[in-house]
């Protein structure tokens, strides 16, 4: 059975329209208008049990909306979904004993408790025993590096803190599906680290299938096994994170601080993007042209104080992917799918 199966899940929001100033607001209160959003327009997917998987777009592309329906949050307009086999908005409550779920923007501790009064709270509502509950959040303490977080409110901690604990509390009832949303969202670099560090850990020890959305390529890269990417509502692309990195996370940003102004620098094979006194932009597709070529080119022409490489942006991929690749032959990757959940 499918630790997550979905057949054309959709949904659809009214959102109000208001014009601006005092005479908008009153015909606003008087004889309001609306206009249809559709969030998830008809997506299908399956997520076999213990898979870790990436489900990435842009910002309002529909990801938190489907995280929602399928933690039971939200009822979707029309489609049918499946989670360990129960309906998430019909069985929510017992569903809820077997997910877990953390959102980056939204916490489940207490603000002013410290996280472990947090803890013994959900260990009764999850109806935890205490010996397994004292077994199990020794295990997490041990795990996520809690022990001198335990006795801080919540509200002292750093985000990267706040979030192992937030990620320790979704776990504490060992779910066997995990739905996390954006868990590294404005942490920095050594925080990133641990958390995937985490994530992978309780993938692999406690088999948890994992459903995981971010905007950072790196957590795709060195977590996930398959993605799956929506824009707009729409599943564009379900392909192994194999087939994506070496079909659309080969282009890199390349800023250089320039030491001098110049005037002009050309670069064969690269794309400048943006070229001023104190520096400049450039986009290479390594699998074309390597990096040090570029590298090489630039400081023939120009003296270079700094340089800094880096992925593109989540919505340049999804810009890419839809110039790129057509969606006919997009949805058709069988094959691919197989190596990402094989």
């Amino acid at each position: 059975m499918s630790a997550i199966k979905v057949t054309l899940l959709r949904k659809e929001f009214r959102a109000k329209q208001k014009e601006p100033g005092f005479r908008g607001s009153v015909q606003a209160i008087i004889r309001p208008t609306y206009t249809k959003v559709e969030a998830v327009r008809g997506i299908s997917f399956q997520v076999e049990p213990g898979e870790l998987l990436a489900f990435i777009g842009p910002n309002g592309a529909g990801k938190s909306t489907t995280i929602k329906m399928l933690t039971g949050i939200l009822h979707p307009s029309c489609g049918e979904a499946q989670v360990l086999g129960m309906t998430p908005w019909i069985a929510r409550q017992q569903l809820a004993h077997s997910i877990g779920s953390v959102f980056g923007q939204k916490s489940q501790l207490w603000y002013h408790l410290p996280p472990m009064d947090s803890f013994r709270l959900l260990s009764s509502i999850y109806e935890l025993e205490h010996r397994v509950y004292k077994v199990r959040i020794d295990e997490l303490i041990e795990m996520f590096e809690l022990t001198e977080l335990l006795k801080t409110p919540v509200r002292k901690l750093s985000l990267g803190q706040r979030m192992r604990c937030e990620i320790a509390a979704s776990v504490l009832h060992r779910p066997k599906v995990l739905f996390l949303d954006e868990p590294t969202i404005g942490l920095d670099v050594v925080a990133k680290l641990k958390i995937r560090e985490f994530i992978q850990r309780l993938n692999q020890e406690d088999g948890t299938t994992v459903f995981l959305t971010s905007h950072d390529a790196s957590d795709i890269e060195h977590l996930c096994k398959r993605v799956m990417v929506v824009n707009h509502g729409d599943l564009i692309l379900d392909v192994a994170t194999s087939y994506l990195k070496h079909g659309y996370l080969s282009s890199k940003i390349i800023g250089i601080r320039l030491a001098e102004p110049t005037d002009s620098i050309q670069v064969a094979g690269a794309e400048i993007m943006k070229h001023t006194h104190k520096g400049v932009k450039i986009k290479v597709n390594t699998k074309l042209f390597p990096i040090d070529r570029v590298l090489i080119d630039v400081m023939q022409q120009a003296k270079v104080a700094d340089i800094n490489v880096s992925d593109l942006s989540m919505e340049e991929i999804i810009r890419d992917i839809y110039h790129q690749a057509p969606k006919a032959k997009i949805h058709g990757e069988e094959d691919i799918h197989d190596e990402a959940v094989g």
